[in-house]
């Protein structure tokens, strides 16, 4: 008699050890889902927040490119010559926005040239579509790094030193050009969303890469 009872007290201790280990597991399984279900969830929110906020950029770059650049300079495109030419040409601004040019583009394509490089090259980079920064020696370090950041990340786009320009920094494209004082200035992004490869441009969509690199 007193076998059979222990029999069944261990039993009965072995069915609730069994009952409380189901009961772990079951929790664990909620626990589990709900960590699943708030990452996912996470995730989701996350992802919004970044197509959000991608969206509102894109329109800041719509806007901004229908804005005018304040103290932009402008020449009329149809008066802007454009032949080949091997002969040097004197330009009426520096840095140069336009006209006759080398039949050599200098590679635009988010090219950082530490070095000046030639007006006549750097000009038929114009004519494919490129922003051209050019910047004095008075420029701090800091904004030299921060415009080249830009440009390398910038197909369309070159930069380079450039001694007897009248701004600190100037950004030029085919008839259009503004001068800044630093890097974060707000007419920089202006410039790039509205020009790079920009309306203004007389041979959209050209080459630049395979020109002149500057080596």
């Amino acid at each position: 008699m007193a076998s059979r009872q222990t029999t069944n007290d261990r039993r009965a201790r072995i069915e609730q050890m069994r009952r409380a280990e189901q009961a772990h597991e079951r929790r664990n399984r909620i626990i589990t889902i709900s960590v699943s279900a708030l990452v996912v969830a996470g995730l989701v929110g996350f992802g919004a927040f970044v197509l959000n906020k991608k969206s509102e950029e894109k329109e800041q770059e719509v806007a901004a490119a229908k804005a005018p650049i304040e103290d932009e300079q402008s020449w009329d495109a149809k008066k802007l010559t454009n032949k080949h030419v091997k002969t040097q040409v004197k330009y009426p601004m520096k840095p140069p926005v336009g006209g006759d040019h080398n039949e050599v583009w200098m590679n635009c394509n988010g090219d950082v040239y530490k070095e000046a490089v030639p007006d006549m090259n750097a000009v038929h980079s114009l004519e494919h579509g490129a922003v051209w920064v050019t910047y004095t020696d008075k420029v701090s370090k800091a904004d030299v790094d921060k415009l080249g950041d830009r440009v390398k990340s910038t197909p369309y786009s070159l930069m380079s030193p450039y001694k007897d320009q009248k701004g600190a920094i100037m950004l030029s494209a085919w008839g259009k050009q503004v001068a800044v004082d630093s890097a974060d200035d707000p007419r920089v992004g202006q410039f790039f969303t509205k020009y790079v490869n920009g309306p203004q441009t007389p041979e959209k969509g050209a080459a630049c890469t395979g020109g002149l690199s500057g080596e």
